[in-house]
């Protein structure tokens, strides 16, 4: 039934192999076929395992591969868990990485190293799948260390710029902070579970009990992997600055894989995080923490990219209110409609990067409506969606988590609402900045101006559709729906503390809904009237706008007390410790071998007679310590 689960990550692996063997030897038409269609077959082969657990006899059971490490009583297979949650990423990571392979086809077309970003492409995907399908944390992980490389390989794709190269050195360093405190947790799990696998842990997991001091030690550290690689505070700059990279790669990052995974981790381990309630406290503080300061960093940035990148950190921070709160069901609901407006609005800007040659400050845009129909038509749909405005996507997903959260805590879901309106905010600011009013850039970009070609837009047309109706799967029953979404994750979900989608609570999520959609639409015409017919000049921002401008100083905060001393300490330790003693006696060693080299060599002098009497001498030697020695 599932026993072909092991197709879905073959697929974009050979695709890897394919193109990046050969990738001087093929054409790039080749190298776009393979890289796309890889992926696509990884799609269809997703789809028949999805309508197969569609079927009443489903049972989700591990698929057995291979053993893959045995030491004592620790065993650890190389096993697939294919259940509703692996489902659900397995259709979101393939239907999306496929749209985005395809934008690329054409994005990428006259970039000298277009099977080598394929070849990366396909590597990404298939570390993605490694990651979702493992069915115990060690194979988690070795996916979770695959995107973690990909990310550097596509982030620093143009290595010949210096900035690019900091900015995936940047986005590595930060992961592995977090990777480290994964691993710590990994060790502590083995050494109380001894094992790894899932089912083994979860089932033992109980025996601690509630509050358990070992429970939260092990939540924490995984949660810190989470923080990493989800981009949130305090390890969340990495992400804006992955902007470095072609902006396929930043739809593909920002929106089906690289950020979800720690949304993933946690959602998979939503039992262990059911019995550490503090750890839960701690999951919602950081994510709406992380929320509200990258919604106000948005509000003042100017480089479209920049912008989109800070929103998903945002809507990440969103996704981690929801695992706090205990609805697991929603968050991941939330990754799957993030991963359609978002990855439509990486590709509309990319869309609109295209058209203007590469610029991407929205100071220098505006008026490309009319020259740029299809992106423009999806982008809005796409800023609908993420702003939460009913009946599209982000609508339900956002008011699903908003909602726990005011059951939780009333206070969550105000301080939530205003990152919502926020988030409206600084996307129809975007919005408006690029498609409305005069044109702003240069004479030569004006005359450049033109529609994507069919490669690029049939993409952005399919996900604006999914942004408009992908929410309706997640439609709550005081709404009239039915909770499909809700419904198909409960048995995964089914021993947390919540399985889903908050149940309906009479008047109260309905009053919450409409408040939220009634207070977006206010602020996306309030912003219209700013910004609608802007035209470039002003002074410069002072105090709270040039905090925003700057991004809270965070980046210097880091400089100042990490990279400075650690700097200066690396300099210390190089001009003291590594010359002066390590080198030095390295070089030391060889000064002296080289040394009794020479004197060794005046032996051989190429006198026979010389030689002789050392051989007589040596056998006198020997017969001397043979007779008076050795007994």
């Amino acid at each position: 039934m599932v026993h072909f689960v092991w197709l879905v990550p073959l697929l974009p692996l050979l695709g890897f192999l394919i193109t990046g063997i050969w990738r001087n030897r093929l054409s790039k038409t080749a190298i776009a076929l393979t890289g796309c269609g890889t992926v696509l077959g990884s799609f269809v082969a997703s789809c028949i395992l999805f309508f197969q657990a569609l079927s009443p006899g489903f049972r989700s059971t591990p698929v057995h591969l291979f053993d893959f490490i045995s030491a004592g009583p620790l065993r650890i297979p190389f096993d697939f868990q294919v259940d509703q949650l692996t489902l659900v990423f397995l259709l979101i990571i393939t239907g999306v990485g496929f749209l985005i392979h395809l934008y690329s086809a054409s994005y990428m077309w006259s970039d000298a190293g277009y099977g080598r970003y394929f070849s990366y492409l396909n590597l990404f995907v298939f570390s993605m799948l490694l990651l979702v399908l493992g069915a115990n944390y060690v194979i988690l992980f070795m996916g979770w260390e695959g995107v973690g490389l990909c990310s550097y390989l596509l982030i620093g794709f143009w290595y010949d710029r210096d900035d690019f190269n900091k900015a995936a050195k940047k986005a590595f360093i930060m992961n592995r902070i977090g990777d480290l405190g994964f691993l710590i947790g990994l060790f502590l799990m083995i050494s109380r579970f001894s094992s790894v696998s899932f089912g083994e842990v979860f089932s033992r997991a109980p025996s601690l009990g509630p509050h358990s001091g070992v429970m939260v030690a092990i939540t924490l550290l995984l949660l810190v992997g989470a923080v990493g690689k989800s981009a949130q505070i305090p390890l969340y700059t990495w992400l804006p600055d992955a902007m470095a990279g072609p902006t396929p790669v930043s739809a593909l990052i920002h929106a089906a894989t690289m950020v979800t995974a720690g949304i993933y981790m946690i959602a998979r381990s939503h039992v262990l995080y059911s019995l550490a309630p503090a750890t839960l406290t701690v999951v919602a503080v950081i994510g709406l923490a992380t929320a509200i300061l990258a919604a106000s960093i948005a509000l003042k940035q100017n480089d479209i990219k920049k912008i989109l990148a800070y929103s998903t950190v945002s809507q990440l921070g969103y996704m981690f209110l929801g695992l706090g709160v205990g609805v697991f069901g929603a968050s991941v609901f939330h990754v799957m409609t993030h991963a359609f407006f978002k990855a439509l609005l990486f590709l509309g800007a990319g869309s609109v990067i295209h058209a203007l040659g590469g610029e991407q400050d929205i100071r220098k845009m505006g008026g490309l409506r009319r020259k740029l129909p299809v992106t423009y038509w999806t982008f809005l749909v796409a800023c609908l969606a993420i702003s939460g405005i009913p009946p599209f996507s982000g609508f339900f997903s956002k008011d699903a988590i908003l909602g726990a959260a005011y059951q939780e805590q009333p206070l969550l879901y105000f301080i939530g609402l205003a990152g919502a309106l926020m988030t409206a905010f600084y996307m129809f600011r975007l919005f408006f900045l690029t498609f409305h009013g005069e044109f702003r850039g240069s004479e030569e970009s004006a005359q450049h101006l033109h529609e994507s070609p069919p490669a690029m837009t049939i993409p952005l047309i399919l996900l604006a559709v999914l942004s408009l109706i992908g929410g309706w799967v997640g439609i709550p029953a005081f709404l009239g729906g039915r909770d499909l979404l809700g419904n198909f994750l409960a048995p995964v979900f089914s021993n947390g503390p919540a399985a889903s989608l908050p149940a309906a609570a009479g008047n109260t999520d309905l009053i919450l809904m409409v408040v939220a959609a009634v207070l977006s639409i206010a602020v996306i015409f309030w912003t219209r009237g700013l910004y609608r017919r802007y035209r470039q000049g002003g002074t410069p921002g002072r105090g709270l706008v040039r905090l925003l401008e700057h991004k809270w100083y965070v980046d210097e905060l880091y400089d100042f007390l990490f990279t400075r001393p650690l700097g200066r300490l690396s300099d210390w330790l190089e001009s003291r410790v590594e010359s002066p003693v390590i080198d030095g006696a390295v070089n030391g060693m060889g000064r002296m071998v080289q040394w009794g080299s020479r004197q060794v060599r005046l032996v051989q002098s190429g006198q026979v007679g010389l030689y002789i009497f050392g051989m007589v001498a040596g056998a006198i030697i020997l017969f001397l310590i043979g007779f008076f020695l050795i007994k």
